[in-house]
């Protein structure tokens, strides 16, 4: 898949999430998706590359980057925290999909209780595939 496609089908996920909206705050060169005011997704060009860029879990994420060379840490963010997914094979639209939810659900899993727009432990649990 290759990143303009990743970007579009990580938009396209992300725009479905309960509460997320697409903000600008860095300019038109940046898609940033919040929920509740907190980034859980960001897309831009890294010299000339569309990436989307993911909160993720720091063990899931070093598992994935040690799985995927077009996983690597996030692009201008906590190396711990974020995955940045670039162009290439072995991320397919299954994943990118997966990948985003998680972020989205790893951010509502931090909010007040009475600000999540989702229960994050049950969101989704009858729909998505286990990994």
């Amino acid at each position: 898949m290759n990143g303009s496609t990743k970007q579009k089908t990580a938009a396209d996920c992300a725009e479905e999430l309960p509460g997320a909206r697409l903000e600008h705050p860095f300019g038109p060169g940046w898609e940033v998706f919040k929920v509740r005011g907190k980034v859980f997704m960001l897309m831009t060009e890294v010299p000339g590359r569309p990436v989307v860029i993911l909160k993720a879990d720091p063990g899931e994420a070093l598992a994935l980057r040690e799985r995927n060379s077009h996983i690597t840490p996030g692009y201008h963010m906590n190396k711990k925290h974020w995955i940045t997914l670039e162009g290439g094979d072995g991320v397919d639209e299954t994943l990118v999909e997966e990948l985003v939810t998680d972020s989205y659900l790893l951010v509502v899993s931090h909010l007040p209780k009475a600000e999540r727009p989702v229960d994050p432990h049950t969101y989704g649990s009858g729909t998505r595939a286990a990994r």
